[in-house]
């Protein structure tokens, strides 16, 4: 048990790791999408430093993290198996290929970005930040709950929780817009 433990602490300790460094990804490229559109030589300098800044936090914390995190999670589910028969457990593996999937479509941002290809906005960023708070809500709730009927209930308030942050970033880009 006491192996259990430490195995569940370090899991908990990368996927908080991973969650921040997706969190704070996502904001780069929103000033990294902004900075484009400032005049020479600020352009230049601020372009230099988000590069340099996304190359340390993605290859350094971010991969690393999702990296040890899906370790540390097999490893869990091979000391406890019975896990995998569980329903909540399926939505939960469920919800974490969408993080998986968020996380690759990141890094693919991520290589735009670093050829200065601009293919979105920085409003779209700034919503698209939005999809990693939804999995982690749905992820923490479910292994809170450990129920898989629960779980709509979960699902229900995030997509209500969707629409509030949806409001939330039309009144601050209003107000962003009478600036």
């Amino acid at each position: 048990m006491e192996l259990y433990n430490y195995i569940k602490s370090l899991h908990l300790i990368f996927v908080i790791t991973w969650f921040a460094g997706l969190f704070y990804i996502v904001r780069l490229f929103v000033y990294q999408i902004e900075a484009n559109d400032k005049p020479s030589p600020e352009k230049e300098i601020l372009q230099k430093q988000y590069k340099i800044m996304t190359y340390r936090l993605w290859y350094i914390i971010t991969w690393p993290s999702a990296v040890l995190a899906t370790i540390f999670a097999f490893w869990l589910l091979l000391i406890i198996p019975a896990w995998l028969q569980m329903p909540w457990m399926h939505v939960k593996l469920g919800f974490v290929v969408l993080l998986f999937a968020y996380h690759f479509k990141c890094h693919q941002i991520y290589n735009q970005l670093q050829n200065d290809e601009f293919k979105y906005s920085s409003n779209f960023m700034r919503l698209w930040n939005e999809g990693a708070t939804i999995i982690l809500f749905a992820v923490v709730f479910l292994v809170i709950l450990k129920n898989a009927f629960n779980w709509i209930y979960g699902v229900v308030g995030i997509v209500l929780f969707s629409v509030l942050i949806m409001l939330g970033f039309k009144f601050y880009k209003r107000i962003r817009e009478k600036k």
